[in-house]
């Protein structure tokens, strides 16, 4: 095989760096509404186009794919290599890694077998296309170490929570499905001069806005505690460049006083990893923590690190979350111990994390294995460290298990001035709608925030700030039908893309107009 039948060629590379533009300016914090529905058109359009060019119509469309995923995951994520340099300047390679090794085979996956599918049974784009995209989509969220479930296409549209309040029926996943399917209709629209499919897709959104309308007209609101989040602001060079670790809890007690003062506030959060070392190492912190907890009969969450020693010398250690209840304790609870864990940095994939001891910033995290649902006088919660809130199944798993609301508590302070913070935070609007669930973010630098479970917030706080934001915590009653089933439309893509597949396979080649039809 040539290398030219590996390059995009001039027809193929304009769409993509198109598709990529509107998905850029679809997902915050631009949050267009619109270009979430036209993203994939010009992706659309080339994948459609003619079989002509270089390696047959199976690798055209698998090239297409893959350097539209590129194009579109190298804009979206650029602040990965902002981000990573902090830990490595082998930053720009774990970027182009991820990129193009980890996510754009997904885009090629995804075109290719639509290609194959329409060609060997002739089936319409509207129907394999959206159930591709969407298996795809999951799978990139279950690779294991290498999970990366960052804003899936239906998370473009949490600046319109009017829009997907049906996410309590089906889920993140169920809208990106819709978005899929209304990419292809509005596509077809457009290549067929034809009212009727935009007609369609237009009556779907018709349906979305009036569930919408009515969600938040009836959905009963009731809260349950008011919690402060304390945004220290303490850089990344800051901390990690040897600032004397006790500075840093008394700071954070001294914003834990104000937020005591603060009206109605029972609860108060810090950040991932306010705490800057193990407890067992500086017990006079642990002593100071439960203090003043106990002296304000208020408890504290607070991120940090925790550790476990096995009977022969071994060890695991984990990013982590405590509570101090009101009685000063934070033995009462377990920890937390974070599940999924950000690969290379918290946890090296698939190899043994200790052969990378003497390597700074390549991580050995263990995978934490329980889950408590945190109680307090005034309620339930569970707790979300980092970019576990792009994880549908905890915020489920939680609600499922008695929570009403939760904690996302987050250090950002390496995303520096990048799209990421925005980024990041945007996942909370699908958790809440998806479980109904208020839930309190506490960020290092910001974005601090709060989201009632209709998806809409307040309270944010500018980046690179100190900060103290308090506001009531707000639940519902019941189990949505998502908490309840689980994510029922990935499990449908999942079920459909298989039987497209064994459909393509028996079927053979179609006649050779079908897959025009």
């Amino acid at each position: 095989m040539s290398a030219r039948a590996l390059l995009p060629t001039r027809r193929e590379l304009l769409p993509a760096v198109s598709t990529a533009v509107l998905l850029f300016v679809a997902y915050p914090p631009l949050g267009l509404i619109a270009p979430s529905f036209v993203a994939l058109v010009p992706f659309l359009w080339a994948l459609e186009g003619p079989a002509s060019a270089p390696g047959g119509a199976g690798m055209r469309a698998a090239r297409l794919g893959y350097w539209t995923g590129v194009c579109a995951n190298g804009l979206v994520l650029y602040w990965m290599v902002v981000a990573l340099w902090h830990f490595t300047p082998l930053s720009l390679a774990g970027y182009l890694a991820s990129v193009f090794v980890v996510l754009a085979p997904g885009w090629a996956l995804a075109a290719w077998a639509t290609e194959r599918v329409r060609r060997r049974t002739g089936l319409p784009l509207w129907l394999v296309f959206p159930l591709l995209w969407t298996a795809v989509e999951w799978v990139a969220g279950h690779l294991g170490d290498l999970r990366f479930p960052w804003l899936g296409l239906g998370t473009s549209l949490v600046r319109a929570p009017v829009l997907v309040q049906w996410a309590d029926l089906a889920g993140a996943r169920g809208v990106t499905l819709w978005v899929a399917w209304v990419n292809v209709m509005l596509f077809a629209a457009h290549r067929r001069r034809a009212v009727k499919p935009a007609a369609l897709a237009a009556a779907t959104a018709a349906l979305a806005l009036a569930y919408g309308v009515w969600r938040e007209r009836t959905l009963v609101l009731r809260p349950v505690t008011t919690v402060a989040v304390v945004q220290p602001n303490v850089g990344f060079e800051e901390k990690r460049g040897g600032r004397e670790n006790d500075s840093l809890v008394l700071e954070l007690l001294a914003l834990t006083l104000k937020a005591e003062s603060l009206p109605g506030v029972r609860l108060v959060a810090w950040p991932e990893a306010a705490v800057p070392a193990y407890f067992y190492d500086h017990p006079r912190w642990e002593r100071w923590m439960g203090a003043l907890a106990r002296e304000t009969r208020i408890p504290i969450v607070a991120g940090g690190l925790d550790v476990e020693f096995r009977a022969d010398g071994s060890y695991e250690y984990y990013n982590a979350a405590f509570l101090f209840d009101s009685a000063g304790s934070s033995r009462s609870q377990p920890s937390y111990r974070k599940r999924y864990l950000v690969p290379i940095v918290e946890r090296v994939p698939f190899l043994n994390p200790r052969w990378f001891g003497n390597l700074r910033w390549f991580g050995g995290f263990g995978h934490g294995d329980r889950f408590p649902v945190y109680r307090i006088p005034e309620g339930r919660f569970g707790l979300l460290i980092c970019y576990e809130s792009a994880f549908e199944d905890l915020a489920r798993r939680y609600r499922q298990d008695g929570a009403d609301f939760l904690i996302n508590i987050t250090n950002d302070a390496w995303f520096g001035r990048t799209v990421a913070p925005y980024q990041h935070a945007s996942h909370l609007v699908m958790r809440a709608i998806e479980t109904r669930m208020g839930i309190a973010r506490a960020a290092n630098t910001g974005i601090s925030q709060f989201v009632d479970p209709l998806g809409r917030v307040h309270g944010s706080t500018p980046l690179f700030v100190e900060r103290v934001e308090a506001s009531p915590v707000l639940t519902t009653a019941g189990r949505t039908l998502y908490v309840r089933l689980g994510d029922w439309v990935a499990a449908l893509a999942l079920a459909g893309a298989a039987v497209l597949g064994v459909a393509a396979a028996i079927r053979g080649r179609a006649p050779a107009d079908a897959a025009s039809r």
